[in-house]
């Protein structure tokens, strides 16, 4: 009650009674709250809506990640890991080798694979169809994860054929759910400063849309942190709770922040811990229709992953295995965990750990106290 009082008082205490009233908040209000310095606030407001949709559950995937290959025609500026052929660093992965990192992942539980990769000039259409075939052949209830919208779009030009056949044909061989990422900020004054050339907003947004569709699930993302305004984060949001009240078929937000280490933009300075958690609070706060915020532990280091959890957010992603994309970028979060840290980290941040599926459906409750750990387990 006291808590609830000092809310009500402060500046931000409207914003608290529409959210506690189950209204939806302004683009007015959401800037507001990327104005104010009271986490506190907002860190509270955020999770008023995170029980009421979720309770006192936070959820993990036991899942792998695969980069197929980091060879890219981009040279987006706020990349690190997209190369050229003749790179050093250049990599590109078989679909046999694909299939036995899988194969040994699967013993040990995972229940999906991630996929994502550079725009590859010269792999076949038919290489990304072999490979989603042989992934779904080692188990069928594999969950295949993969592509962003850009490369979706790459491969549309690839095989010459139109965004949607794509899709159609993607989903045909296995495919079960697209990626989030590639939203970066939707502003195209931003896109033009940190990623000319890639896809715009309208193409991912409808990449997305026509996805969810043809009854496709799939997740979003914002990357923040580096030359974009408060104001075009809030379109950011405004366009994806826009598209969820069409074809509500975003399962998470999955705020990322800008690494800027060992990028073009290195004289930029790192997100900080603040915006981290105002980030995910506001996006919890906003995204009404949105059931769950993912705080991806990769981009947070999990200690701030866990602290997320009183911010908002009910889902920490999952057991990762392999990630790139952060790693060259110059992230130094880690590239995987077991599923005894992330039960030890919901736990302690006085949540009940849920394993979950691909969809957020629940796998698992994890009720009782953390087990020995075991040489088999992710």
């Amino acid at each position: 009650m006291v808590l609830e009082t000092l809310i009500r008082r402060s500046e931000l205490g409207d914003i608290y009674d529409k959210v506690v009233a189950g209204q939806r908040i302004s683009d007015a209000d959401c800037l507001r709250l990327y104005q104010s310095r009271d986490i506190t606030v907002i860190g509270a407001i955020a999770n008023v809506v995170r029980e009421r949709k979720n309770g006192n559950y936070a959820s993990y995937i036991l899942n792998r990640y695969l980069n197929y290959s980091n060879i890219c025609i981009l040279d987006c500026q706020f990349c690190e890991f997209g190369k050229k052929k003749r790179d050093a660093e250049a990599f590109e992965l078989t679909v046999d080798q694909m299939v036995e990192r899988v194969r040994h992942d699967l013993a040990l539980g995972i229940t999906e694979v991630h996929i994502v990769g550079g725009l590859h000039p010269s792999l076949p259409f038919g290489f990304y169809v072999d490979m989603i075939k042989a992934l779904k052949a080692l188990d069928s209830r594999l969950h295949v994860k993969a592509f962003t919208a850009v490369e979706i779009y790459h491969l549309a030009w690839l095989a010459k054929k139109t965004m949607p056949e794509v899709l159609a044909t993607l989903r045909e061989a296995g495919l079960d759910s697209i990626t989030g990422g590639g939203a970066e900020i939707f502003s195209q004054r931003v896109r033009d400063l940190i990623c000319k050339g890639k896809e715009t907003a309208e193409q991912w947004l409808d990449c997305h849309r026509t996805w969810h569709k043809m009854g496709g699930r799939s997740t979003c993302t914002m990357l923040y942190g580096h030359v974009e305004t408060l104001e075009e984060r809030v379109d950011h949001l405004r366009r994806l709770r826009g598209l969820q009240d069409e074809t509500h078929g975003f399962t998470a937000f999955i705020p990322l922040h800008f690494v800027p280490d060992k990028t073009q933009l290195a004289h930029l300075p790192p997100a900080s811990g603040f915006d981290d958690l105002r980030n995910l609070a506001i996006g919890r706060i906003y995204l009404d229709n949105f059931d769950h915020i993912t705080g991806y532990w990769i981009a947070l280091g999990l200690k701030l992953a866990q602290v997320s959890l009183s911010f908002g957010v009910d889902d920490l992603h999952g057991t990762i295995m392999e990630e790139h994309i952060f790693e060259m970028a110059g992230g130094t979060g880690g590239q995987q965990q077991t599923r005894e840290q992330l039960e030890r980290a919901i736990r302690e941040a006085g949540r009940i750990p849920v394993q979950r599926d691909s969809l957020y459906r629940p796998i698992k409750v994890i009720e009782t106290p953390n087990p020995a750990p075991a040489e088999a387990t992710v």
